[in-house]
């Protein structure tokens, strides 16, 4: 595994999930962590369980002085920012007939708003430091179209143009800028989906989320987090604005 020694990492939406095995794997790996969540006991579970290199903060990625604090508070931890992994996110079933407008802004807001957040804190640090890396957790559903994912695949869609837009701006100035697109992995955030929306058909919809991934499975957080460590490692110093798909085969077919 790629090591990240010395590196001071911001995760968002770090108490669980796809943030929480990134938040482990990157300490792993010699980093030193804050876990930004806006869910307080989550995000402490996994600081404390973590260790010495870690820390909490709680975040609302949608408060712009809320991520400027956790950017700040990293700061003067760590006394640097070299990685801030942009993942907190929700989701919502429904066409654009379905979708209520107050639903569609809160994703935007989360999802969208607080990728936007977040490079817009990070990025004056990591260019007084001459160098940084920013990944921003996208989706499949940015890349093609998910049938009643409406919301969802616009607000993925707008963190992979804003990750590609990023990169042109400050691939000369010391800062990369990625997006891990996931297929369906298997976290607390789809056990919820399916709570919320097929409680009637938990089963057979869990079963359809493994088949639709040409592999047969639903992906697994540790696999999304082995990507984040080899992007935040000096030895993907080459790769800015890149799109890395990890989804079992779906967007292949």
């Amino acid at each position: 595994m790629f090591r990240l020694d010395g590196k001071a990492c911001i995760v968002t939406g770090g108490g669980s999930g796809i943030g929480e095995e990134m938040a482990r794997a990157f300490a792993r790996q010699g980093a030193s962590v804050l876990v930004g969540d806006v869910d307080e006991a989550a995000g402490e579970r996994v600081a404390r369980s973590i260790g010495s290199a870690a820390a909490f903060r709680r975040t609302d990625v949608t408060n712009l002085a809320d991520v400027e604090g956790m950017v700040a508070d990293v700061v003067a931890r760590f006394g640097q920012l070299d990685v801030l992994v942009n993942n907190a996110g929700i989701g919502l079933v429904g066409s654009v007939e379905e979708t209520d407008p107050d639903d569609y802004l809160r994703l935007m807001r989360v999802n969208a708003d607080g990728v936007f957040y977040g490079c817009r804190a990070a990025v004056p640090v990591m260019l007084a430091q001459g160098r940084g890396t920013i990944i921003n957790v996208a989706s499949v559903a940015g890349l093609i179209g998910v049938e009643r994912r409406f919301a969802y695949c616009a607000t993925k869609g707008a963190v992979v143009a804003m990750t590609r837009q990023l990169a042109v701006d400050y691939a000369a100035r010391g800062i990369r800028v990625n997006a891990i697109c996931p297929g369906t992995v298997h976290t607390p955030f789809v056990e919820g989906y399916l709570q919320r929306f097929h409680a009637d058909e938990i089963e057979e919809t869990r079963a359809k989320l493994h088949a639709r991934q040409p592999c047969g499975r639903m992906g697994r957080p540790d696999e999304i987090a082995a990507m984040a460590v080899y992007l935040a490692s000096d030895e993907a110093a080459f790769v800015t604005g890149a799109l890395l798909t990890i989804d079992g085969g779906w967007t292949a077919r």
